[in-house]
């Protein structure tokens, strides 16, 4: 990758309020204007001015939040695991797409401004501090990029530095965040978008500072240190700071090369995928929110190395224990023990609305990859339409789904499952994902060899017992 003229990230309060200001009134002065046409308009004609004022709306949010870059960008990023239902639904899956492509949309920054941010974090010259560093990056995102070194020590290490000037714009994004509230709303009824992006605030905070990230991945590559089929590369702590995060480098296939792989190749990486998130949130209570498909390499010795822990949620253990019941409850069929979880979870903000077993059917509907046993191999086609059975105003149960809410504890729990269940369609693997989930769900002996091998390493016979 060439240097590149700097990336200017505007930092500048005034004006990225100015932005977002812009934005929201421009967007509410025509919304208003819409709304009092569609008064005189039929039905009909009604809908159609609705959708189109909406469909303006999401473009302008998803063009507007990839100028700003640093927040804004990540906001969009988890924006698009969320269902908008007014948006037109033969339009909804580009703005979604649009929304998680920010990620791949970062910016490229001149190697001598990068330096500079790195040297002041660690508090001398790279020339000093490492052996060997290589002004090319070798993997960049929206707040941060990647170089490979060598430490004085002889150790091959992934520098991740921080961009200049993105702590500053991510500190007046998320100040401007809320004000956002009001578009969300309009693009999704059922959201309670100011709890929601008061969390997504909270979680963008701690991914900002790499001593936060660094403490979560040290905490991950403990759990799973030894392990026979993950790899979670180690934190160098004495190199890393506050905007610059030292760690293992580690070579490996990337995902578009696992795809090319057979099947039973396949089948093992995604069954590995499968096991790594759902131990580490049953085991650890972490609930990692972006395993998007540049998160994984296939290691030479058959172990899946797992990267980017920016993104968590250290989820509370009574939290955890019933979102545990309710998928329980759902496996059991038992109608009225899933109304209750998902009361008592946040779900159903009014929960005489909402009859117990058609919550049920709607919930066995939406999640029968993972709700029911059975080999099933997962192609994109069959994520797109169980996405669509739990979101698409064609669903019998479309009624319920936009009266319902997103608590904001279960958001990067939710998207966590999303973007997994969306890699392993693109991975094409095949498995009894049902017996699989049961292991982490219910403490169900080990139902395959990987899961008996990690039992085995974890010294006891279930591989989801909560840590």
């Amino acid at each position: 990758m060439p240097d590149e003229k700097p990336t200017k990230v505007p930092s500048s309060r005034l004006a990225r309020t100015a932005r977002f200001g812009s934005l929201v009134g421009g967007q509410g002065a025509r919304w208003a204007a819409t709304s009092a046409v569609n008064r005189l308009r039929s039905d009909e004609r009604a809908q159609a001015a609705t959708q189109a004022r909406t469909l303006e709306l999401a473009d302008q949010l998803v063009r507007q939040l990839g100028q700003m870059k640093g927040a804004a960008m990540k906001i969009g990023q988890v924006l698009s695991t969320i269902d908008f239902e007014l948006i037109p639904e033969e339009e909804r899956a580009a703005f979604k797409s649009r929304l998680a492509a920010l990620r791949d949309d970062a910016p490229r920054v001149a190697f001598k401004e990068m330096r500079k941010v790195a040297e002041h974090d660690l508090g001398g010259r790279l020339t000093e501090l490492f052996a060997e560093f290589d002004e090319q990056p070798i993997a960049a995102a929206s707040i941060g990029q990647v170089y490979r070194a060598r430490t004085r020590a002889g150790a091959d290490v992934a520098v991740k530095v921080q961009y200049p000037g993105v702590a500053e714009a991510v500190e007046s994004d998320m100040r401007n965040a809320q004000l956002l509230a009001p578009l969300l709303r309009r693009m999704a009824p059922g959201l309670d978008a100011k709890a929601l992006l008061a969390e997504l605030r909270e979680r963008i905070a701690d991914e900002l500072d790499y001593e936060i990230e660094a403490q979560s991945q040290r905490r991950i590559a403990r759990a799973f240190r030894g392990h026979p089929f993950v790899r979670v590369p180690e934190v160098d702590t004495e190199l890393s700071g506050r905007r610059v995060l030292v760690s293992d480098y580690v070579a490996g296939a990337p995902f578009e090369d696992v795809r090319a792989l057979g099947e039973p190749e396949r089948d093992r990486f995604g069954e590995i995928a499968f096991r790594f998130y759902y131990g580490l949130l049953a085991r650890e209570r972490i609930a990692a929110g972006d395993p998007h498909p540049g998160n994984y390499l296939l290691c030479p010795d058959g172990r899946v190395c797992f990267l980017d822990f920016g993104l968590v949620r250290h989820v509370e253990r009574a939290y955890l224990a019933g979102e545990r019941a309710l998928a329980r409850a759902v496996v059991e069929g038992d109608a009225a023990q899933v109304h209750r979880r998902l009361t008592e979870l946040g779900y159903l903000p009014e929960p005489d609305e909402f009859d117990p077993e058609r919550v049920l059917e709607q919930l066995q509907t939406a999640g029968e990859w993972y709700f029911t046993t059975g080999f099933r191999r997962l192609t994109s086609e069959y994520v797109r339409g169980a996405l669509e059975a739990g979101s698409s105003p064609r669903s019998e149960y479309f009624d319920y789904m936009r009266r319902q809410t997103l608590p904001p504890q279960s958001l990067l729990i939710r998207r966590m499952e999303g973007l997994l269940f969306g890699v392993l369609g693109e991975l094409r693997a095949g498995a009894d994902w049902g017996r699989l989930a049961l292991e982490y769900i219910a403490g169900e002996p080990p139902s395959t060899t990987l899961g008996e091998a990690e039992a085995a390493y974890l010294g006891r016979g279930a591989v989801g017992a909560p840590g």
